[in-house]
């Protein structure tokens, strides 16, 4: 996979649940980071967005697990991203470290509401990198 963008990351304690594992929940917490990180890296402030307008928002989310973390694992998220129409979907997996045993990966449609309405962004369009 060609991936766009990667940010390393450690589970914290508090994340794990009874079983010893990380909580399914904090998986969306872990992509939705990455996400934020990569539009930074690209020059996208979701503050100054909203401000003109702007809103991106998730609709829709689909992940598989695959390999549970647990508290003090290292791992790697990677991201790319495909332009569908109006869609922004990005395509995000998480990866062990060392070991970069696949721990989950997930499928994230977004779309931007401009003034409240459904609508395409420029300045997304401009600054983000899109796979073909």
């Amino acid at each position: 996979m060609d991936y766009t963008f990667e940010l390393k990351m450690k589970v914290r304690d508090y994340e794990c649940d009874l079983q010893g594992i990380v909580n399914n929940a904090n998986y969306q917490h872990y992509i939705e980071h990455t996400r934020h990180e990569y539009l930074t890296s690209r020059g996208i402030s979701f503050a100054q967005m909203h401000a003109d307008g702007i809103d991106a928002v998730v609709a829709r989310i689909t992940m598989s697990y695959k390999t549970p973390l647990t508290s003090g694992d290292e791992f790697v998220s990677k991201l790319y991203l495909k332009r569908e129409g109006i869609k922004y979907v990005f395509y995000q997996d998480i990866f062990r470290l060392p070991d970069m045993k696949c721990v989950m990966k997930a499928v994230v449609d977004t779309v931007c509401l401009i003034n409240g309405r459904l609508g395409t962004c420029d300045e997304l369009d401009q600054k983000l990198t899109f796979q073909e």
